[in-house]
Order: C-alpha cells, then structure tokens, then sequence
C-alpha cells in the first residue's frame, strides 16, 4: 500500500471523530440535570457563589462556545478540567486507563485461546455433537448480557464457592508499589509471585465476562472460515498427494482460515473497551469504564466528553490497524 493511500485513509478519519465529538456534547448537553446543582447538594449557598461556580467550570457561555472551547482544546490535548476531581481531565483518564488496557487484554488472551480451538474442532467435526455444542455456546455468548452473566459468575464463585473475589484489581494484604501501574506485570517484576497469584484471582471474573462475546464471534468467524478453505481446491490436491490430515489442517488451512479472524479480532478488541463500562461497574474494577459511569451521573462532562472521544480514536485506529493486517495477510486485497 503506497504511503499517500495510508494518508488518505487516515485523513478519512477525522470526519469520523468530528461527528463522534459533536454527537457525545449534543447528548451530554441535553442530558438531564445540572452538574453545579449535583456539586452543591444539601448545601446552602448564595446565588452569587452559585453564579461564581458556573463561571469557574464554564458553564455560563453558549453552548455553541463551549463546543468550539473544546473541540479547539481537544486538538492541542487539552480537554480541561474535571469538575468533580478538579485536576486535568487527561491525568485522572491517564490513571484509570492502565487497569482497563490490562482487563481487555486478558479478556482479548482467554477470547482467542478459546475461540480459534473451538471453531477449527466445530469445523473438523462439522454436524457432530461438538460442533452443535459449539454453536449453540457462540450463540449464547452472543446473546447474554454482560452484567447479567458478570453478577451469575460472582453468585457462584465468589458468593456460593467463595473461591474468588468479589471486586477490585487486588487485595489490601497484596498491594505493592506500581512501576508499569499492570499489576500482573508489576508483581512480577517485584518478585511477588503471591501478589500475582491475587491479582489473577481478581482479573478472572471480569475477564471471563468481557471476552465472552468475542469468543462468540471468533469462534463462528473461526469455524466459517476454516469450512470454506477446506474446500478449496489446493486442501483437496493436498490430499491427493497423501499428505498427512494433520499438516493439511494446521499448516495449509489453518493459516489461511486465521486471516479473517486475525482481522475480526482486531475490530472486536475496541469492542472491549466500549463494554467494559458495565463490567468494570459490576466487578467494582477501578478502570476507565467506572470512570465514566460515575462521571454520568455527577454530570461531569469535560471528562465524559473526552472518554467516549478515546473510545472512538480507539475504535477507528483498530479498524484502520484491522484493514492494514488484512492486506499484509492477504496481498490480493487493496485498501
């Protein structure tokens, strides 16, 4: 792919994030409830203090000039400050962010370890009771909402078995002093393996729950595909030469079966960031998706606005990232 082509795609995706920033400020805008009002609560203020508030927060322009406020700030990486923290919204994000890199990157881990052998074995053994299994499980994993599966998981293994923890990244007897702020990194490199141990014990839940879906559809992807190039003409030439099952399956078709699935994946990692705002609420994960359901409800829309803005800049960049990995598997096709 020639190097203008790559700029012209990614020039493409800034209409993307322009109508993502105006559709996310229009609806917090319109959202009900006032964020001073929330701020002051039961307490007894004058008007004045009250008006002094609003103009602190910038809440007394035009919505019109709040928009280009910050949409001009948003372009130099400034996106203000959180009224709830009072501390710049890139900061608290730059907090939260490293527990929700690493949930959705374990979630990512246990989708395709169980995704890809499930879809080849449902493909090999097509119309047998492991591939109806199979499906009827993809299906499943599709259909169940997340908080609903998420609270069935804490009911049986932390509250009824009592084997693993209800909520958090770790336990209090557990912490340690962060240097990448991944703990399951962190309490490696410290030589922790106890508090690693801990920290797994409460990542397994939320990650279970989170990948679910994309175990679904990985594994369907994974299945289809691998039946339609198992009939293509070189698996069958393959065989007539005699060569053994096992290598046709693993290194002639599996190769090739993997390259729409490598590229769903790759879709559907940005998938995880966009659900894992009720898992993380769920599982008490004090990760980005917390963040911003607690910045809902307090109105706290410099932080909201930037949040969703990092899950849509996430979401295009994979599938951008996604369309690349395509050619390079599969030079046939162009962008």
């Amino acid at each position: 792919m020639s190097l203008a082509r790559l700029i012209e795609r990614l020039l493409q995706l800034i209409p993307v994030l322009l109508g993502v920033s105006v559709i996310v400020f229009v609806m917090i805008t319109l959202t009900p409830g006032d964020p001073v009002e929330i701020m002051i609560g039961d307490q007894n203020i004058t008007a004045e203090q009250e008006a002094a508030m609003r103009e602190d927060l910038g809440l007394d322009r035009p919505v019109h000039e709040r928009f280009f406020l910050f949409l001009g700030n948003a372009v130099q990486g400034d996106f203000g400050e959180s009224f709830y923290h009072r501390r710049p919204v890139i900061d608290v994000i730059a907090e939260r962010l490293p527990a929700t890199i690493e949930l959705s990157l374990v979630a990512l881990i246990i989708a395709l370890v169980t995704a890809i052998p499930l879809g080849v074995v449902a493909a090999i053994k097509k119309n047998s009771m492991t591939d109806r299994l199979a499906t009827v499980g993809s299906l499943l994993g599709v259909s169940l909402p997340g908080f609903w599966f998420g609270i069935l998981l804490l009911m049986l293994f932390a509250v009824q078995l009592q084997i693993l923890p209800v909520s958090g990244r770790i336990g209090f007897s557990s912490e340690i002093e962060p240097i990448t702020h991944f703990l399951l990194i962190d309490t490696l490199l410290r030589g922790r393996p106890d508090a690693f141990l801990d920290a797994l014990s409460h990542i397994i839940l939320p990650a279970i729950t989170l990948g679910l879906p994309m175990t679904a559809i990985l594994m369907r992807v994974t299945r289809t595909s691998m039946l339609e190039v198992m009939r293509q003409d070189y698996v069958t030439f393959a065989e007539a030469k005699g060569l053994r099952r096992n290598r046709i399956l693993f290194r002639h078709a599996l190769k090739n079966a993997l390259i729409p699935t490598v590229s769903v994946a790759a879709i559907e990692t940005g998938s995880l960031l966009g659900g894992n705002m009720i898992v993380e609420t769920v599982f008490g994960w004090p990760g980005l998706g917390r963040l911003v359901v607690e910045s809902i409800f307090v109105r706290n829309y410099p932080l909201v606005q930037a949040a969703v803005l990092f899950y849509a800049l996430t979401y295009v960049m994979l599938n951008f990232l996604a369309d690349i990995l395509y050619t390079v598997l599969n030079p046939r096709v162009k962008l």
